[in-house]
């Protein structure tokens, strides 16, 4: 019997629901074995840092997901959008994503994205990323469009940068994927870094 026949397949698991987190590890060729979203509380502690807020939820994912399929390589993340240390979080409806949409009109915003990768013995490699983004001046006419798509729906913010959005942002600096959901290079690095064969 050869070597290989010995060797484990250990899983790679994503701690996210989110299917955009899906596309973007398929884009640097890595499929997830499994997706087992972990169900947390998400509010951010009082007088918590945007940065901090998704460092500590994405922790909380990993560690979660890790404790109940031990042995696997596990990956989380959450991302936060704010204006200043205002938490722009998934607005409730329409009318919360015309304000935070007014708020980052003519504006430039942060978005942090925390990368926890859990290996098979436990380790543990954390990356998180800032990324500046500046929105042009939003007109009423230009939100009602945007607003009468429901994109907003589910989108930190209320808005995704690679939808209808993408019109409205004259720049950014940093991670382009970062803002999607999660930042690419950072992760491939993480992976690499920990023995993951991709």
């Amino acid at each position: 019997m050869s070597i290989s026949a010995h060797v484990i397949k250990q899983n790679f698991i994503l701690a996210s629901a989110s299917p955009r987190r899906v596309e973007l590890l398929n884009q640097i060729g890595i499929i997830p074995d499994q997706i087992i979203p972990a169900d947390i509380d998400e509010t951010p502690l009082e007088n918590e840092k945007p940065a901090s807020v998704a460092t500590r939820l994405a922790r909380l994912k990993a560690q979660k997901v890790f404790s109940e399929h031990k042995g696997n390589f596990v990956i989380a993340s959450d991302t936060v959008v704010a204006c200043g240390n205002r938490i722009l979080g998934k607005a409730s409806d329409a009318g919360e994503a015309r304000q935070f949409l007014k708020l980052l009109s003519g504006r430039r915003h942060n978005v942090y994205t925390s990368v926890h990768l859990i290996t098979p013995k436990g380790e543990i490699s954390v990356r998180t990323v800032n990324t500046v983004v500046k929105f042009k001046n939003l007109d009423k006419n230009e939100l009602d469009y945007y607003l009468g798509h429901n994109e907003w729906h589910g989108k930190a913010g209320g808005y995704a940068i690679q939808g209808l959005a993408a019109r409205f942002i004259r720049g950014i600096n940093g991670s382009y994927s970062n803002v999607v959901g999660l930042p690419l290079f950072e992760t491939s690095q993480l992976l690499k870094g920990r023995g993951y064969p991709f």
